[in-house]
């Protein structure tokens, strides 16, 4: 089974991609956590930025729009430990989705404001009842100081 994507307009006239049930779930348990979360669908766009992760991104996210995964990934590049733009294929979130496996680890960013923040991330492919790809899940932190 797969899951059609509807095209409707939103309230500010701005034509937006229904999404499937379960990413509107997400997004709405996203919504109500207080560790920053970032939600995409199936192809790696954005299409949710809880409040948490805008603060420590540096960023407002409009909800009802979808950001693109090269959007994304250039708007919070990535960087190695060399400082060097990471290439975006090599995200957690986008490891997650491709392998379908969870992962966690360190990720450099920089985000919108031009910090570059050192962050732990746990990325998650959410799969439907039906094993169907639906999209993934980025939770994010900067470690404790010692």
């Amino acid at each position: 089974m797969s899951h059609s994507v509807d095209l409707f307009n939103s309230p500010r006239g701005v034509v937006v991609a229904q999404l499937p049930v379960e990413l509107i779930l997400v997004r709405q348990l996203a919504h109500g956590l207080a560790v920053p979360t970032f939600v995409v669908d199936a192809a790696g766009d954005l299409v949710f930025v809880n409040e948490a992760a805008e603060s420590l991104l540096g960023l407002d996210f409009e909800d009802g729009g979808q950001v693109s995964f090269a959007d994304w990934t250039t708007a919070f590049a990535s960087r190695t430990k060399g400082r060097q733009r990471a290439d975006p294929a090599t995200h957690p979130l986008a490891v997650a989705i491709r392998q379908r496996t969870p992962v966690h680890g360190p990720l450099r960013i920089v985000g919108r404001d031009g910090v570059l923040r050192s962050l732990v991330v746990t990325a998650l492919p959410l799969e439907g009842s039906r094993g169907q790809l639906l999209g993934g899940l980025a939770m994010f932190w900067e470690p404790p100081t010692r």
